[in-house]
Formats: structure tokens, sequence, C-alpha cells
């Protein structure tokens, strides 16, 4: 820690110091932000139906806490998936480009959007409620498919050619997955049966790498939205299964553990031990509280070639005190929290991350979580989550 402070610190006051040209620099600063924003609805088509035209209130507020940071990079979680590209249109034409009570608009040339796994039916009774259909028996939880989905922003050129997905990798096939157990029979049986994980899915959403051009260099923004480890029973095949989604980026970005890895392509192995990475989204998982298996987070947290950032807010830090309830217990300082959820359980959580490979500097990071006095607390309720970012260099080759 007091390494990555002094690094920091150095950066920084360089940054401060030095020309606007990113050419002095060798490299150029990128803003990174994810934000869970809750742009999902109840139906399939309702979304583009609201972002068709300008003045969805929620949309607005949204919009709002996009221009006020301005993030280059930023990956949208609860996104619904609208082929083509629709949806994401729809929000930058109708929302992002438009100014909202004095937040400048703002453009982002390009966005990347693809089918994921919620609503994608499985054929079977996954939560064993003796029927089958429905969000519980999909692929991921989701009334329809494409439910909750995910949406890339960039100010910089996209690869399209070169993403990869993973949308299709077989649970079963990362080794010693920590497949869920009958609790009736747990020393022999697993909660799903042999036909069931020849078809279920690892990815409640999906898992992205989408290459970037920055700086002269390809940067690999590796993006996600692992399943909440909660609305499960005593089997707890959400919470194991959020593990195993957090596990596949560690793995993805560690050589030597990579190998079982393939995408929807038949690709197979992670990311090379040289390339640059941002991992962001919303993992549904707190270092300390919360529901996720002991030591979920910190399988990407503590990876070899990753960055910790720790962004916080002193928003975060007073609605806790003020909201009380589980908050109170909790382990993990408030300053870092992420999410209100309700205040009985779980409470207020860090579940959404920013975080840098080694070799980027990572020199500024906070959540956008007003205090209750500022002005821009209105937009505190946009969504549950509130916006992380990080101001990244990225050093030229």
């Amino acid at each position: 820690m007091k390494r990555f402070l002094a690094v920091a610190a150095a950066t920084l006051l360089v940054t401060m110091a030095a020309p606007a040209s990113a050419d002095a620099f060798f490299g150029e600063n990128v803003r990174f932000a994810t934000f869970n924003a809750s742009l999902n609805r109840g139906a399939t088509g309702q979304l583009l139906a609201d972002l068709s035209k300008p003045g969805n209130a929620q949309a607005d507020k949204v919009a709002e806490v996009i221009q006020r940071n301005r993030p280059d990079v930023m990956l949208v979680n609860e996104f619904d998936y609208v082929p083509g590209n629709a949806a994401a249109d729809a929000f930058r034409r109708n929302y992002l480009r438009i100014p909202h009570n004095g937040a400048r608009l703002i453009e982002y040339p390009y966005a990347y959007t693809a089918p994921v796994n919620t609503g994608v039916p499985t054929g079977f009774d996954l939560d064993r409620d003796g029927q089958v259909g429905g969000g519980n028996d999909a692929q991921g939880f989701g009334l329809f498919e494409g439910q909750y989905g995910l949406l890339v922003l960039s100010k910089y050129p996209i690869d399209v050619s070169r993403i990869r997905t993973f949308q299709k990798f077989l649970w079963k096939d990362m080794p010693g997955a920590l497949l869920p157990d009958d609790p009736a029979t747990p020393a022999t049986h697993d909660w799903y049966s042999p036909q069931v994980l020849d078809v279920l899915r690892l990815s409640s959403k999906s898992h992205w790498d989408v290459p970037l051009w920055v700086g002269g260099r390809t940067l690999h923004f590796l993006v996600s939205h692992p399943t909440p480890p909660s609305f499960d029973g005593p089997e707890d095949r959400n919470g194991t299964r959020n593990n195993d989604e957090i596990r596949f980026f560690a793995d993805y970005v560690t050589p030597g553990k990579d190998g079982y890895i393939y995408d929807d392509k038949g690709r197979r192995g992670g990311l090379g031990a040289h390339e640059k990475f941002v991992v962001a989204g919303d993992n549904n998982s707190d270092p300390l509280d919360g529901d996720s298996v002991p030591g979920a987070i910190d399988r990407l947290l503590r990876a070899p070639r990753v960055l910790e950032t720790r962004p916080g807010s002193q928003g975060a830090a007073e609605a806790a005190r003020l909201q009380g309830g589980a908050n109170l217990n909790h382990k993990t300082n408030p300053f870092y929290d992420t999410g209100d959820f309700n205040d009985k359980a779980p409470g207020n959580l860090r579940v959404d991350y920013v975080l840098p490979s080694r070799g980027l500097v990572p020199w500024h990071a906070e959540v956008f979580w007003p205090l209750a006095a500022d002005p821009l607390a209105r937009l505190n309720d946009a969504s549950d989550h509130h916006l992380v970012r990080v101001d990244i260099f990225v050093p030229r080759r």
C-alpha cells in the first residue's frame, strides 16, 4: 500500500506540473468508471421505449451522473440488451448528448454491447421448485433474454474484431469449480445433476475482453457482472457461482492459471503476460461483509497483476452512519461502500470495482456519493449503486 501511495502521489505531481500535451508524458491520463445504473426494465422493449425520446426521469439522473463524472471509458451494468446497439444509441442521443442541470453533454463515439445469459432458458429446474421455466431456471436470472445486460461506452476506439466474449463457457469446465452441494447429501451429490452441468454456463450475464486503442497501445477492458450471492437456499448456488465468476477474470490475467479458459469462438487461454488491462464491474462481493463466499473478491484484488485502488467517498461514510442497521456492525470501512442496500440486511457494501494492471498508474480514485447537504445529493437515488471512477496514467509503449 505504501508503494502504491508513493507512486500515485508522484504521478499526481507530474500530472499537475506537466504540459497538457499527452505526448509530453509519453502516455495519457484516462478516467475509467463502472456504474450499475439500474437501467433495466421488466419487459422486452421497455428500455428502448423509455430511451427513444428525452424525458425519462431515471435516465435523466443516470445521464447527469455520467456527465458530472466525465469518464473516458466506462461500463454500464444493468442496461438491457437490445440488438444493433439500438438502446445504446438512443441513450447517447437522447440523454448523454443533452446537458442536464448545468452539466455539459458528453460524447461517446464508441459503444459495445452483446447478448448475455440472463433469461436464456436451460430446460432444467435449477431452483428445484418443481417447475421448469422463469428467471430462476435461466442461464442467468432474467425475466427475458438480455435483461440486466452490459454496455461499454468509450471515447477511445474499440477493436471490435479482437473482442473476446465468454458467455457460453461452462461452469463445470473451471478446474476446482466451487459447484454447490446438495444440503441433503453434501458429501456425495452436487446440487446440479451431470445433465444440468452439461449445459449450465458460468457467467450469469457474460464476461468480455474489450480491447481499446489508448495512447498508441492496446489496453484490455475486462468487464462482467457476477450474480448476487443471495436469493437462494442453504446450497448457496448463487454464492458459489459469484465466487467462480470473480475467479474467472483473476485466472484470465494470471499466466499459468488460464489454460482451461476458452472463448465463444473456441480460442483458448487468457491474457498475455505483457498485456495491460483494467478490470471493471459490479462484482456483488464486499471484502468483509455481505453474503458472498469469504475471500471471493480477494481472488481478484490479490491477483498478482492487479492493483487495488480503494475509491471512496465521505457521502458513503455519512450514509452508513445515518442509516444505521446492519451498517453499524460492518467490518469494511464504510468510506469504501459503493452500493446503498437494505439497512437491515445486507446494509451498504463495497461491490463495484475498477482495477488496473501493473504497468499502469492509478493516481486518483473516488466514488460519486455526494453528502446529504450537497445539492448533487438529488442524484443519489439514480440507482442503488454509485459510480466508481479511477484516473489512470497509461504509458505509451
